[in-house]
């Protein structure tokens, strides 16, 4: 089922997020819906408080963004409870975009690697080192989790000039081509 996408301004994007259990409710509906609703979006991540849910779980595929010869270097996973380990690196500055802000996009410095220990849908422990555009799509969705929007990284004078879209998104004065749930509505 694919679910409405929470807009900018909705008070769960600024939450942080609580680990969850095995027996969390529906959780492998919810995960097979979070999958639904970010394929219809064209997303490549999608967090679990951008549906409503102020849990640590995101999903992530980047192999449908590598070029034909590098999709093995892409990963398609579900993270839950999340926690970073280690980030390390010259940061590097990269346009980045969110289903939650449509028609706003930004370059982000984020550091090149990223240690994270998560769960995996099953409920094992894993551990691992990302690296490049990987690492900066889990960081992103990380962020999420951890009640941080990606407009919040940009520079002072692109904050700026992104304000008056922000408050357009909060108000509902947007357009995507897909499900997006307003504040109030």
């Amino acid at each position: 089922m694919i679910l409405p996408i929470y807009a900018y301004g909705q008070p769960v994007l600024k939450q942080v997020a609580k680990d969850i259990e095995p027996d969390y409710p529906n959780l492998p509906e919810l995960i097979v819906d979070m999958w639904e609703t970010m394929y219809n979006a064209s997303g490549v991540g999608l967090a679990a408080p951008q549906v409503g849910l102020s849990i640590r779980l995101f999903v992530i595929d980047t192999i449908q963004i590598k070029d034909e010869d590098k999709k093995a270097e892409g990963i398609k996973r579900v993270f839950i409870n999340a926690h970073k380990v280690e980030e390390k690196g010259e940061p590097w500055a990269y346009e980045e975009g969110c289903l939650s802000i449509p028609e706003v996009r930004g370059d982000v410095d984020r550091p090149p690697t990223l240690r994270l220990r998560w769960l995996d849908e099953n409920f094992q422990t894993q551990e691992e080192t990302f690296i490049g555009v990987n690492a900066r799509v889990i960081q992103h969705e990380y962020d999420h989790i951890d009640g941080v929007l990606f407009v919040e990284h940009l520079k002072p004078v692109k904050k700026r000039l992104v304000r008056r879209k922000l408050e357009d998104i909060r108000k509902g004065k947007v357009k995507a081509e897909y499900k997006l749930k307003f504040i109030g509505k």
